[in-house]
């Protein structure tokens, strides 16, 4: 069976580099799926969760923003954060997501407020994805 080369870099390090079955990605415009031989594109993606298929299982990654190539044998996503769903960490999520809600109740630059929902927005990404893939 044909796979891909699922990649995806965050400005820290590859986060996740796998031979995949399918790759269900968060696009501006919705869920895409992307499978072997998928035609060539450039697609910005959004805050969600990304799927990758291999051998009948499915993992989970939660993403930010940013880039992704599609090919029909590669699928490169450039983001701003990645992490697998494993590796997240409820408790600390929930921390950032009450500091970054405290923080936008106070007067800040417009600068800092873009930032600051940025950091909202990684923690309640992680938050939905841990706990709708709980147990």
């Amino acid at each position: 069976m044909a796979s891909l080369r699922l990649e995806i870099v965050t400005p820290e390090a590859k986060i996740y580099s796998e031979e995949v079955d399918m790759v269900t990605l968060p696009g501006v415009e919705g869920e895409m799926g992307v499978y072997p031989s998928h035609i060539s594109l450039m697609t910005q993606v959004v805050h969600g969760e990304i799927i990758a298929r291999r051998g009948g299982r499915d993992h989970y990654l939660a993403i930010g923003e940013g880039f992704a190539e599609i090919t029909g044998e590669r699928v490169a996503i450039l983001t701003d954060m990645a992490v697998k769903a494993d590796d997240i960490d409820e408790a600390k999520a929930e921390e950032a997501r009450k500091r970054a809600e405290a923080r936008l109740a106070e007067k800040l630059s417009d600068e800092e407020t873009a930032s600051v929902q940025a950091a909202l927005a990684h923690s309640l990404t992680q938050l939905k994805l841990k706990r709708r893939n709980r147990g």
